[in-house]
């Protein structure tokens, strides 16, 4: 059985539908101010991954999490590890805390689990493997780490998706990981490098060594190495990036609400409201060349992601 997967950064949908031109895509929660690029040593693209950048990426990702070195496993992108954690444990009963990231569910399913969708946090309780996605995509809603250690010990295993969390480092359980609490992390969105493919599973010692095996060796690139490490490093960047992501939430729901849109929830990457008709709110964006996320579940959220710079004043004139 195929599962379907639904996603944003579809820009030659919006193409398809409304014609070509200067898209802006808002359609994915991918900082659009992106973190800038350093030089990257020549040895990074002509040799295989070395050993020591690796151990430089692990070390500034522990330093940016708050994590031991040991706790870090790089893999090329959360996705990756989305796509290798069902194989952690022989198919069984699996929980998903929904609506939410619909690839959990499809990898589980992939892999010859039954998958459970429930609605609250309790409901998740003696599955074998469980899912929160921590703040949630796509209505933002937040589960406090306490709350995330108590279900943990009533489950299998409990994978939290902290993909979001870089300016909410208040809902993390990133230094609570354990072989019972599985952290993803992904680099890509908050540092706006999606095409790096990095991000970073958080586990137990036998938990990642399981999962590195899995992932086999040069999991990640030279390039993404050498970027990640760099970025991570910059914790003045992640402070004011965060510092500037949280104003422009209030600035984009300020608009949404003249436009009569009523505020779902959402994060410091994307905005998720609830209009009389999705559709119609898309299309009402889309010409002005400015693309949207809507869902195959509501007839009425559709989720924006954060505008920057130059993209503001069209932004402004689509919803007035």
């Amino acid at each position: 059985m195929v599962n379907t997967r639904d996603h944003g950064g579809n820009l030659e949908a919006a193409r398809t539908a409304f014609g070509g031109g200067d898209w802006i895509d808002l359609s994915t929660g991918i900082n659009r101010r992106p973190y800038p690029v350093p030089p990257i040593p020549a040895e990074s693209w002509t040799a295989l991954p070395t050993a020591d950048a690796r151990a430089a990426l692990i070390a500034a990702a522990a330093r940016a999490y708050g994590v031991n070195p040991g706790a870090v496993l790089p893999l090329a992108g959360a996705q990756a590890a989305i796509q290798l954690y069902p194989l952690l444990r022989t198919p069984d009963l699996a929980k998903v805390l929904t609506p939410t990231y619909n690839e959990h569910a499809a990898a589980l399913k992939a892999q010859g689990w039954t998958v459970h969708s429930v609605q609250r946090l309790e409901d998740l309780e003696g599955a074998k493997i469980a899912v929160v996605v921590n703040p949630n995509n796509p209505d933002g809603q937040c589960h406090s780490p306490k709350a995330l250690r108590d279900l943990a010990q009533t489950v299998g295993l409990l994978v939290v998706d902290e993909s979001f969390a870089d300016p909410h480092p208040e809902v993390s359980v990133a230094r609570h990981a354990s072989d019972r609490l599985l952290v993803l992390r992904s680099f890509g969105k908050f540092y706006g490098l999606a095409g790096v493919r990095l991000g970073f599973a958080l586990g137990g010692a036998d938990t990642l060594a399981t999962l590195a095996e899995m992932a086999g060796p040069w999991a990640v690139s030279g390039p993404a190495l050498s970027i990640g490490a760099a970025a991570l490093s910059d914790r003045a960047w992640a402070r004011d990036t965060s510092a500037r992501l949280h104003a422009d939430t209030a600035r984009l729901d300020a608009l949404a609400l003249r436009a009569g849109w009523a505020p779902v929830g959402g994060t410091a990457l994307f905005r998720t409201y609830s209009t009389p008709s999705a559709p119609d709110a898309q299309a009402r964006l889309a010409r002005h060349q400015i693309w949207s996320r809507i869902f195959p579940y509501s007839d009425t959220w559709i989720r924006l992601g954060l505008p920057d710079g130059a993209d503001w004043p069209r932004v402004q004139a689509a919803l007035t």
